[in-house]
């Protein structure tokens, strides 16, 4: 079984959430965007999602790899228990659009499942060696997010 690493308490993770969107607003997006820098780390995009309730638009930074055209990202809400709202919207309504360093693209949102999920997660276990430990502390299996290109 995988040990449980430390999460910061969850006033910390909101309140880090809420800095990371200042730095992006506040510099006109060209601060908080990254591609990744090698295989060993992830990147951080912009994605922007239709509201299941509002029907507004809704953004949210989020890590990522690249898998061939695809990004991947980790439906995870900081570690804790309840699933993030762009996760919810996303299945809702899975066209999106994501903004990353050189750009912007329009998506298309899934959860990836059997093989497809296990390798996925077994890439992002590459990046993050305590993936097992902080997923362990989620009720529900959490979801590897695939954005294909639209």
């Amino acid at each position: 079984m995988s040990r449980r690493p430390y999460v910061p308490p969850r006033w910390f993770i909101v309140s880090a959430w809420y800095v990371h969107r200042a730095l992006y607003r506040g510099s006109g997006g060209r601060l908080g965007l990254g591609r990744p820098r090698n295989r060993n780390h992830w990147g951080t995009l912009r994605l922007t999602t239709v509201g299941r309730r509002t029907g507004q638009q809704r953004s949210v930074l989020l890590g990522y790899f690249e898998d061939g055209p695809n990004l991947v990202t980790l439906a995870m809400n900081g570690w804790g228990p309840a699933e993030p709202a762009w996760w919810l919207n996303l299945r809702s309504s899975p066209e999106a659009t994501v903004e990353l360093k050189d750009g912007a693209r329009a998506v298309r949102g899934r959860a990836a499942t059997g093989a497809e999920r296990n390798r996925l997660w077994d890439r992002w276990r590459e990046i993050d060696h305590d993936l097992d430990g902080f997923a362990a502390r989620r009720p529900k299996e959490t979801a590897v997010v695939v954005l294909e290109p639209r």
